[in-house]
């Protein structure tokens, strides 16, 4: 039976208590202080700019914005953090795979670039300084990893801003929400803007544009 993703419009608390301390998977995550936060990078739903079908995500580079398309013409938005100048890419891919509290095992070509990771090279220890954060979203195309992830992340402060090595970084509290709305393979657009066009960094239209930041899907993650 088709799996479908939760598309219904939901009523979302407050800021306070959507970026509240909780404790997940038996880690702790510390309270977001919302009060230092973008007020534009809360989680919030607003009118539909994509034109996608419900349940299609897209990231617009330009806003830092990540789309959930809901029902209705309506949209699910988070705050993202981006690749850096140089490791930005676009295009399009499909999540194949989620994971609650994933294991981070840095790529060869990242431990040339910082030999200190090497005592990773097996694997980093889920937990909340990971950074692929409290859950990961894993990235195909054409059935090959893209090694590009949706992830959470520990730093707060980076949302909004170019700050990460390639992959599209939520705060934990909302990479915890998306999550558990994505069921079934997702398509994922990353586009320079939503002005663009529909088409714009469709599947075949580019080559990815930065290196991976992860190794591959690890073992017990869920397949979509």
């Amino acid at each position: 039976m088709e799996r479908k993703p939760n598309t219904t419009v939901p009523t979302l608390a407050s800021p306070s208590v959507m970026y509240a301390a909780l404790v997940d998977g038996g880690h702790r995550l510390p309270a977001i202080p919302v009060d230092k936060l973008n007020k534009r990078l809360v989680r919030q739903v607003v009118i539909d700019p994509t034109f996608e079908k419900p349940g299609t995500i897209v990231v617009d580079t330009s806003t830092h914005y990540l789309y959930f398309v809901l029902e209705g013409r309506k949209a699910l938005r988070y705050g993202v953090s981006l690749g850096k100048a140089g490791f930005e890419w676009t295009g399009s891919a499909t999540i194949q795979f989620k994971k609650a509290w994933p294991v981070w095992t840095p790529p060869p070509e990242m431990i040339n670039r910082k030999p200190e990771l090497a005592k990773y090279a097996d694997g980093m220890p889920p937990g909340p300084q990971s950074p692929l954060g409290a859950r990961a979203l894993y990235l195909f195309k054409n059935g090959k990893d893209t090694m590009y992830r949706l992830h959470g992340t520990p730093e707060w402060s980076s949302i909004g801003k170019n700050a990460s090595s390639g992959c599209v970084r939520m705060l934990n509290q909302d990479v915890i929400d998306l999550h558990a709305r994505v069921s079934g393979p997702t398509t994922v657009h990353v586009r320079h803007s939503m002005y663009l066009g529909a088409n714009a960094g469709s599947a075949g239209s580019s080559k990815p544009t930065t290196e991976a930041i992860d190794s591959g899907v690890p073992e017990g993650a869920e397949e979509l």
